[in-house]
């Protein structure tokens, strides 16, 4: 049997196996292939590569754990974080002397802070299906932040790619914005 024929008979009787299960299965069955059959074999096995994955897990290397939210948790919190955020920026605003044109709106899940043409507008909001909560940062750009906790504390909306959270980010991004302020986003729930 040619190298072309047995590649296209082992390729019919794999139906859902890997490449590696499929090779073993097909010396399982006394089917002599050859380096080039298994290479080629091999390279139309595999699966596409994935650029990235989104599962989670329960635990992972930086001492974070998953939260496995059920949906009326993920709810609970969420609108809790996003109430709180709207009340806070509601209060930097109307304390602020130099923020005339700022607005913040909040409805649907979607909080909407506006602090001017020179400032740009962050929007923060839930996003159900993924469990997740996403910012659109005028400074930073869009992230997503997953709901864990960790050893020590409640829970945080962290930002997997750098561990960052959201309130940390905000934190870090608008002190230079409401000047004169003082302003501690790690008070609000889920901030520290």
């Amino acid at each position: 049997m040619s190298g072309l024929a047995t590649f296209r008979a082992l390729r019919r009787i794999r139906i859902n196996r890997s490449a590696r299960d499929f090779l073993k299965s097909a010396r399982e069955e006394r089917v002599i292939l050859t380096n080039a059959a298994s290479k080629s074999l091999l390279l139309h096995c595999q699966k596409p590569p994935s650029f990235r994955n989104f599962a989670t897990t329960n635990n992972n290397k930086d001492g974070l754990d998953e939260s496995n939210l059920d949906s009326s948790t993920y709810e609970r919190v969420c609108s809790e974080t996003l109430d709180a955020l709207c009340d806070y920026f509601e209060e930097l605003i109307e304390n602020s002397k130099t923020l005339s044109t700022s607005d913040v709106t909040y409805g649907d899940g979607v909080l909407t802070v506006n602090l001017g043409n020179e400032n740009g507008t962050y929007v923060i909001n839930r996003q159900t299906p993924n469990k997740q909560i996403w910012l659109s940062s005028p400074t930073s750009g869009p992230k997503r932040y997953d709901f864990v906790t960790t050893n020590t504390k409640v829970g945080r909306w962290v930002y997997k790619h750098n561990g960052e959270t959201l309130h940390e980010l905000l934190q870090r991004e608008l002190p230079e914005i409401f000047r004169g302020q003082q302003i501690d986003f790690s008070q609000l729930p889920y901030g520290s």
